[in-house]
């Protein structure tokens, strides 16, 4: 009687056997068969940095920002003025080196006007190297993921640039960049800003990137990140006239916090949402398939935060 119950369960547990089989088998067969395109967390990048970054006579302040960026993987954006006084080789080597240096493989840097002190920038040229894009330009762009990354040279009147009007090398460029990339989330960066509630007008504010900003704004661009003025502030949507643009505005957000010195900053200007003056720190944007998110992080023992996100204007609403 027991030979014949096992006769009659043997094949349903053979049968049962063959349905339970590890899933892994299934699920490499479905992956090979359809090559679909990469999950967004596979498309989400990271860009992180600040502009106004080391000085010998300050060392400790890039130190403390350094620190920062060793625990944040991902792409460093340096915007400018990143070896104090001079921007020459030697403070290169003894000043920005010691600091963010040790992340010189992962940055994409812009130029500042300290790096100008020579007329050729030749300090800066000569530490960053192909990095820096073409030697006496300094403009450029990459790509993370769905996004399009332009680093722009503000320094509008550096000997051989020829200024940042419409019709100049740079303009140009920028205009023949963009178009390539008509449905790129797009992100740029450089030393100057065109907004700031600075105290000093002249230093703060530089209304010669206004072409720049047309063309940025008329590709639906989406941040425009900036340093020069020591200190954070950010700002809500807004056109290269300075009017909120809640739809198809570009938010800035000014990062001069690498670790220099601290600049106080004056009354606020129309659409600036977030300031602080006292803080050395990073701004970490997270880069996915049709949205960012923007993180500000703190020195060691300082509170000051600030946080959101948004969504690309060249991305399909429904992706969002």
């Amino acid at each position: 009687m027991a030979g014949l119950l096992l006769l009659v369960l043997y094949p349903l547990m053979a049968t049962q056997a063959q349905t339970e089989q590890p899933p892994t088998s299934t699920s490499s067969r479905q992956t090979r068969a359809k090559p679909k395109k990469k999950r967004g967390s596979e498309r989400t990048f990271v860009l992180v940095g600040a502009g106004d970054i080391a000085s010998c006579k300050n060392p400790e302040g890039a130190g403390a920002t350094a620190k920062l960026i060793e625990q944040i993987p991902g792409t460093v954006f340096a915007a400018g003025d990143l070896a104090y006084e001079k921007g020459s080789a030697e403070e290169f080597k003894n000043c920005y080196d010691p600091a963010w240096g040790r992340f010189k493989d992962r940055t994409k840097p812009a130029l500042g006007n300290h790096e100008y002190v020579d007329p050729t920038a030749s300090g800066y040229f000569q530490y960053w190297r192909e990095q820096a894009g073409p030697r006496g330009k300094g403009y450029y762009s990459y790509e993370l993921g769905d996004w399009h990354i332009v680093v722009l040279n503000t320094n509008c009147y550096a000997k051989d640039l020829g200024g940042c009007a419409a019709s100049s090398p740079q303009e140009t460029w920028l205009k023949e960049d963009l178009a390539k990339h008509p449905t790129a989330c797009i992100a740029a960066y450089g030393h100057h800003a065109l907004f700031s509630s600075g105290v000093f007008k002249k230093h703060a504010v530089h209304p010669e990137l206004k072409q720049l900003w047309e063309d940025l704004y008329a590709a639906h661009a989406d941040l425009i990140l900036a340093g020069h003025e020591h200190s954070y502030e950010r700002f809500a949507l807004q056109d290269p006239e300075g009017h909120a643009d809640p739809l198809r505005g570009i938010r800035e957000i000014v990062v001069g916090t690498g670790g220099r010195s601290h600049d106080l900053l004056g009354f606020a200007t129309p659409n600036s949402e977030v300031r602080d003056w006292s803080t050395y720190g990073v701004l970490e944007l997270t880069l996915s398939p049709g949205k960012y998110s923007w993180e500000f992080v703190p020195e060691e023992g300082k509170t000051f935060r600030d946080s959101g996100s948004g969504v690309c204007h060249n991305y399909p609403s429904d992706a969002n």
